[in-house]
């Protein structure tokens, strides 16, 4: 079975297995330098658009990402030459970092201007409000006694100004909590079959009979978006970066011009 991995394809799985057990076994984090950060992130660098795809949170990251690459990399690399597999999968990968970061940085302007409102007009509602809105309400429970103090005193300066670090400090928080995973670049892999054998049919292990590549892609693809969107508290799927890397997928298979084989 692994005889009939392609040579790029084999590489990358080497590569993103042995930076995963590296960083374990030197117990070293690689997230904290490389990981794709907020553009308003002191720790932002350009090259975090590249590292971020060889990084992972645990084995079963690592595992989702480079089971897709191994099933589906292959037949690609196969039809376009190392070359050109390559470059697609860096440029849906990166694609997937851009997109994200696009998203994030609005989310964060958002966030800065709800913080700015707060600071102007400071009271218990309006940091509950802030606290309700961004943390799903978790945040207010933690505070419980805080609360009752500031509702008390809602004068206090020095609660005022407590409450105004605090929802500054949640900003620096959010804008530096780190993006990893080739999830992208596997997406855009997954996009590709998807274009190229629409009609091959798939047995998947949570779907009890065959589903057509160009249906699973679909339902993916709108599963991602209604999870971007819907983001529930406590979700740390990067699903714009999915779809940032289905879309770059698009973008490059239609200048390509690559004509659509169909499997029955």
């Amino acid at each position: 079975m692994f005889n009939n991995l392609t040579p790029i394809v084999r590489n990358l799985l080497i590569i993103n297995a042995l930076i995963y057990f590296i960083g374990s076994f030197i117990n070293m984090d690689m997230t904290a330098i490389f990981g794709l950060r907020n553009v308003n992130a002191e720790t932002f660098k350009p090259y975090q658009l590249v590292t971020y795809m060889f990084l992972h949170g645990d084995l079963g990251h690592l595992f989702s990402n480079m089971f897709g690459l191994f099933m589906f990399g292959s037949m690609l690399e196969r039809i376009w030459g190392p070359n050109r597999f390559l470059f697609f999968y860096f440029f849906t990968g990166v694609g997937a970092g851009v997109l994200y970061l696009g998203i994030n940085y609005y989310e964060s302007y958002k966030l800065a201007q709800a913080i700015n409102i707060y600071s102007q007009h400071p009271s218990p509602e309006s940091f509950v409000g802030f606290i309700n809105k961004y943390t799903g309400g978790s945040g207010a429970i933690q505070l419980g006694s805080f609360l009752e103090k500031f509702r008390a005193n809602p004068t206090d300066a020095s609660l005022i100004n407590e409450t105004v670090m605090a929802v500054k400090s949640f900003y620096n928080s959010q804008i530096n909590i780190p993006m990893v995973g080739a999830s992208g670049a596997i997406f855009g892999i997954l996009m590709a079959f998807g274009y190229l054998f629409p009609n091959t049919e798939m047995m998947l292990l949570f779907f009890p009979f065959p589903i057509k590549a160009k249906y699973f892609v679909t339902f993916y693809g709108l599963y991602e978006l209604y999870a971007g969107i819907q983001r529930s508290q406590g979700d740390n799927v990067a699903h714009f970066a999915h779809l940032g890397g289905m879309l770059f997928a698009i973008i490059l298979l239609k200048y390509w011009g690559t004509e659509r084989n169909k499997f029955y």
